[in-house]
């Protein structure tokens, strides 16, 4: 009903608007004849685009009444149907869901880098200064917090070398420590070499401290000595690279370092410019620039790069009480005095390192590339720790003059704001170290720098967007994840910031967030589950790579667990199941822990429940576990056998009337991977053949007809589903479906047409379609052969519980036996064809049993359904179906006989096939309407004979050899034409489901927060509402006249004549459509053409009626051909740019003896509602909204619905 009707009905009840959707066919759109369009008003209408006019003066106050005390829902629609996210071009696009992206492995690589040597060069040579160097008095002395003057200088070299060994101990702890104090070439050149053995592939790190020595000459060369001390020694920089090789790492700590650093740049460019880009992993940190020379202020120690690189707390804390209000009253040995370990966060020391690695990761990941932040703060823990501190060493040695460098180069950090908060959370620590020191007894208070970072990330989350600066604070809620005080807080943040789109996984994975989730899945705290759940649903969804690191280390029981649990809401527990579904797609050792696990049983327990009360109905969950087992037990024997033996497809049959197309689509992808059609390559043939037979070709039954019975589904969706799991059947039983098939387009004696029986759908209570078994059906479909059928009682004898007796001609020896034809025609078949095992590779598919021929008939009778599904998609899948069983797509070829010819393209009215009321016909072409013929790859026959063509219009079946080096093939892919039943030898080749990939995209999308409707559309919404109100009020006053005022004409340009016309409510917009289905939308105004497009090409034309769905929001047009068939439209009016919605077939089973459908079709918007009837007994009742047929109207008379 549209909005034109509600405007006549509110002209005679303006109180009362009450509604049953299943009485009253309104009529919407204008039935014109001819080219040319005339649209006409009367002198009181009202044109969609002027303004409203005065009402006389007795009128206006009731106007104004009406207004004031009518609701918009009393005339307008509010519901809105086919918007959903399937609804978003399927038939364009085909998702890929969550892949193999590589940011995981981009952000987190599992081979991370270690240091595992570490080189000690110290050129102390205490007690001599450099030559080259002048000191001043007092100045720093200081090594390693030790005096060197303190002691007898070999004693003090010796004690200074053991604490920087100590001092790098805290940082990497399992690395080999050499030493080497004021050394030789030689003994540095044996260091080196010595490293590199012990080290292998791993990083070894030189650290050489030069105070003793000269400067570093312009060539990178550093000093050492003389076997005798009397001479300083140079060592180019080349040299030593040479003996370190790479990984490598190198600190250099002394006057003019930057010398240095020029001198490697110099080496790593002449190496790229002569053998091409470099892939030497070398990393360098210099004390100061070239020209600059080390601080001698006697307040810093003489090493002061060395220790802020290997003791940044003591040297950030004396520093700070250097230049802060404390450093009259505070004792500075108090510092030395700090007590516990750094690892303690719940200490004062635990506590400032752990802020020091929050600010200093925090202010790396805000200045650094994301790329280059990994590999310096990410790779390896020793340079992670090093690169920390360096920014330390920078904001420090800045203030003395002296600019430490580095290799790669890093922008300055020094002033970064994050410095600040660094300086309030140690002047509060410090504040208490007094009373700590002194009572030991005293409990430290934590700082609260923690719960302000949080609290400055949540403002940003509810002010932040992806096209604004990310949130600079995301390294310190990484931070604080392994907190049991911040971490329930921190995980709540950060999901919402996941939330926020992948852009924002992708970076809080560079961030470096996949290793702390992951440790945080072996907590047990109940508090974190649904958050932490969470979190790997948004992780999953954008890249499933990780699915080796949780099987690997046994996280799926954890999700398993959760999915099982009753605590949970069923759409958190939909997540756990998403996550484990991604876990075992596509990775066999997922599939067997997952099936190790009890994931089987846990999903079948939630779907059935103990009682029908527990019986979960959330879509959404219901969805995820048809998925999480259809991936489970995809191409899996093991666990198909276990899913067997619980009686899944019992469980998962009732989905399919579910009114949530996802769930119908789900279910079927479930049932349809439970087929085993061989291509378990872990069997090794070790399953016996004969095991369980019975049970096996039980269950393939039960499957085959729960897959039948939604063949005619209202949604796309669901019916590729049903196309793919019908492909997987049908290459499992191919030789059985092919003879089946050859033998039914036969031309048959009288003899053989009385014994065939037909599918007939009915009606179930609750409105949905169900199959029954074959059942004899008299004079269903006018065939070219009538005068030869006999139905009635005599096609009982050959029907038994729905099976074929053995006097059929599906049940003779030659078909049984795999030839379509007889026994003598079987050495003419192609023998790749029906070959009855497959070898390729590590394929071993073992020949299946055969199932009742009857049932046989109806998958290929649902294949030929599919494959003239009006869904492009869906019809692709179903011609690919048929393909594997043998019946390829060929050119239409008219037949003389009888009364006349078929003129060229002119389409042939023939009876709509469909599963309900088909009955054998000689000719392909007649069952599929004229769309498009078949023929069958096998060996030849002769021609039917002309005594079969007896009717005027016949279009023949060819039966040609099928040549597999043939260039016309006729396979949908050429590489099916490999060995194999039909060529097919691959699980690849099959059609592939895409439900799965679909629903995936839900997880990618925000969660948490419901999405908005934009202003534009609420503000168009209002404003179209109270102009259909207005006019519907004037119209309710107006006096009916006459149309004599044209509006606008114009010329169509259909060739055949405009056959329909639909008006648009709120724009100068007319949509016209020909009887060959040619839809042209105008501009009346203008008289311009906006778009021009074909509904659809098949050869069976002709429009029954034209729509507007939602024409109060983003309408959608609805176009209604006579065979029945729906088309739904969207972006109509954009030229080249209109998509498909969706489509399906609305009639099914025809009156007995029907020529033509002459679909009738009825929608209306306030209930969502589609009836449809033509020829047949019955009108049918769509729910747009569930894509489900929902009722059958029985009609009363044998007359046909006409309007």
């Amino acid at each position: 009903m549209a909005l034109g009707d509600l405007v006549v009905a509110s002209r005679f009840s303006v109180s009362s608007m009450a509604y049953n959707p299943l009485e009253g066919f309104a009529s919407s759109g204008n039935h014109v004849n001819g080219d040319d369009m005339r649209i006409m008003s009367s002198s009181n209408s009202i044109n969609n685009n002027s303004n409203i006019c005065d009402f006389p003066e007795g009128a206006s106050s009731s106007y104004a009444a009406l207004m004031t005390t009518t609701s918009s829902m009393a005339y307008l629609p509010q519901t809105l149907v086919l918007c959903e996210l399937r609804h978003d071009g399927f038939e364009e696009s085909v998702p890929s869901g969550p892949s193999n992206s590589g940011l995981i492995a981009k952000w987190w690589p599992r081979d991370r880098m270690k240091t595992g040597c570490v080189a000690l060069v110290l050129c102390l040579n205490i007690s001599v200064n450099p030559p080259d160097v002048i000191k001043i008095s007092p100045c720093a002395r200081i090594e390693c917090w030790i005096d060197p003057f303190s002691m007898i200088p070999q004693k003090a070299l010796e004690t200074i070398g053991r604490a920087l060994t100590q001092q790098y101990e805290r940082w990497q702890p399992r690395a080999r420590y050499k030493m080497s104090l004021d050394p030789t070439v030689e003994e540095v050149k044996k260091l080196c070499t010595t490293c590199r053995k012990y080290a292998k592939s791993e990083r070894v790190l030189f650290h050489y401290n030069g105070h003793g020595v000269p400067k570093p000459t312009a060539n990178g060369e550093i000093w050492l000595f003389n076997k005798s001390y009397t001479q300083y020694i140079p060592l180019p920089i080349n040299e030593l690279d040479s003996w370190l090789k790479t990984p490598s790492i190198y600190v250099f700590d002394c006057s003019a370092a930057g010398m240095i650093v020029n001198a490697f740049m110099e080496l790593q460019d002449c190496t790229i410019s002569t053998s091409g880009p470099s892939t030497r992993d070398c990393i360098l940190l210099a004390a100061c620039e070239a020209h600059e020379c080390l601080p001698q202020s006697v307040e810093f120690p003489a090493d002061m790069f060395t220790s802020c690189l290997t003791t940044p707390i003591k040297m950030a804390l004396r520093w700070f009480c250097s230049r802060s209000l404390l450093h009259e009253s505070f004792d500075y040995s108090l510092i030395d005095k700090i007590p516990c370990r750094p690892t303690d966060r719940k200490t004062l020391l635990g506590e400032l390192n752990w802020i020091f690695t929050a600010v200093t990761d925090t202010i790396a990941w805000n200045v650094l590339p994301h790329d280059l932040f990994q590999r310096l703060f990410r790779q390896d823990l020793l340079v992670a720790s090093l690169f920390r501190n360096y920014l330390l060493a920078e904001r420090i040695m800045r203030s003395a003059n002296c600019s430490p460098i580095s290799y790669p180069p890093l922008p300055s950090t020094h002033q970064h704001h994050m410095w600040d908060a660094w300086d309030m959370a140690a002047e509060i620590c410090l504040a208490q170290l007094p009373n700590l020191v002194g009572d030991p007894n005293t409990e430290f208070l934590p700082s609260p720098f923690f719960t302000e970072q949080l609290t400055a990330f949540e403002m940003w989350l509810d002010h932040g967007s992806e096209h604004k600066k990310p949130p600079e604070r995301l390294p310190i809620v990484l931070q604080v994840l392994l907190s049991h005080c911040h971490r329930c807080r921190a995980l709540v943040l950060l999901g919402r910031y996941l939330d926020m789109g992948p852009w924002a996984v992708d970076l809080a994975l560079s961030v470096g967030i996949f290793p702390y989730v992951l440790k945080l899945l072996q907590t047990t705290t109940p508090e974190l589950q649904q958050i932490l759940v969470f979190v790997w649903t948004k992780i999953l969804a954008l890249d499933k790579a990780c699915q080796v690191d949780l099987v690997k280390d046994g996280e799926q029981t954890y999700f398993i667990r959760f999915l099982d649990s009753v605590e949970a809401y069923p759409e958190q527990r939909a997540m756990a199941a998403f996550v484990l579904a991604v876990i075992v797609d596509g990775h066999r050792r997922g599939q067997e822990a997952c099936t190790e696990a009890g994931l089987i049983h846990v999903c079948l327990r939630q779907l059935q429940g103990s009682s029908p009360l527990e019986a979960q109905n959330e879509p959404l969950f219901l969805q995820w576990l048809c998925l999480c087992l259809g991936k489970l037990w995809e191409d899996f024997t093991e666990a198909q056998m276990t899913g067997l033996q619980m009686d899944a497809p019992a469980i998962l049959a009732p989905l399919l009337l579910e009114p949530q197309p996802e769930v119908r689509a789900a279910a079927i992808f479930s049932l349809g991977t439970v087929l085993d059609i061989g291509f378990d390559t872990s069997r090794d043939g070790l399953v016996d053949e004969d095991c369980n037979a019975d049970e096996k070709i039980r269950d393939e039954v039960g499957v085959v007809k729960s897959l039948l019975s939604v063949v005619s589904d209202g949604s796309p969706l669901v019916r590729a589903e049903v196309a793919v799991a019908l492909s997987r059947f049908a290459f499992g039983h191919n030789k059985h479906l092919k003879s089946v098939a050859a033998a039914y387009w036969k031309p048959q004696s009288n003899s053989v047409l009385t014994s065939l029986p037909s599918f007939v759908i009915k009606g179930s209570g609750s409105g949905h379609t169900t199959p029954t078994h074959y059942m004899p059906q008299g004079s269903i479909v006018s065939s070219t052969i009538a005068p030869s059928l006999r139905f009635g009682n005599e096609s009982q004898s050959v029907v038994r519980d729905g099976r074929v007796s053995t006097s059929s001609p599906l049940a003779t020896p030659g078909i049984m036996h795999g030839s379509p034809l007889s026994d003598d025609s079987s050495q003419h078949s192609d023998s790749g064809m029906l070959n009855d095992c497959v070898s390729n590779g590590g394929l071993n598919r073992t020949r299946p049993r055969p199932l009742d021929n009857a049932l046989y008939l109806q998958c290929v009778l649902a294949m030929c359904t599919l494959a003239k599904d009006p869904s492009p998609r869906v019809a692709g899948l179903g011609q690919r179906v048929l393909s594997i069983i043998g019946i390829e797509q060929v050119a239409a070829k008219s037949v003389k006989s009888g009364g006349g010819s078929v003129r060229p393209g002119e389409s042939i009215s023939t009876p709509k096939p469909s599963l309900a009321g088909l009955a054998r016909s000689s000719s392909w072409f007649e069952l599929n309407g004229g769309h498009f013929p078949l023929t069958f790859r096998t060996p030849p026959v002769s021609p039917p004979r002309p005594s079969y063509l007896g009717m005027r219009r016949v279009f023949s079946l060819e039966f040609r050899p099928h040549l597999m080096n043939s260039a016309d093939s006729g396979l949908a892919d050429p590489r099916l034409g490999s060995d194999g039943p039909s060529g097919v030898s691959e699980p690849s080749f099959l059609p592939q489901s895409n439900i799965y990939n679909w629903s995936c995209g839900h997880f990618s999308k925000p969660l948490l927060t419901a999405a908005d409707d934009s202003e534009e559309l609420i503000a168009r919404r209002e404003e179209r509402e109270k102009m259909a109100l207005d006019h519907i009020l004037k119209c309710q006053h107006s006096s009916v006249s006459k149309l004599h005022n044209q509006i606008a004409s114009w010329d169509t340009k259909f060739e055949t004549g405009t056959n329909s016309a639909l008006l648009l409510p709120f724009l100068p917009v007319v949509i016209a459509a020909d009887e060959k289905e040619r839809i042209r939308v105008w501009n009346y105004e203008q008289a311009t053409l906006l778009n021009s497009f074909d509904n659809h090409d098949y050869p069976d034309q002709g429009i029954s009626r034209l729509y507007l769905v939602n024409e109060l929001d983003e309408s959608l047009l609805l176009v209604a051909s006579k065979d029945g068939n729906i088309r739904i439209w969207k972006d109509y009016m954009s030229k080249g740019h209109q998509k498909l919605v969706t489509a399906f077939s609305s009639v099914q089973g025809n009156r007995p003896g029907a020529c033509n459908v002459n679909t009738v079709v009825d929608w209306q918007q306030h209930s969502g509602y589609l009836f449809t009837s033509g020829e047949m007994s019955s009108i049918m009742a769509w729910d747009m909204d569930k894509e489900q047929l929902v009722n059958t109207i029985p009609l009363t008379s044998d007359c046909s619905v006409s309007a």
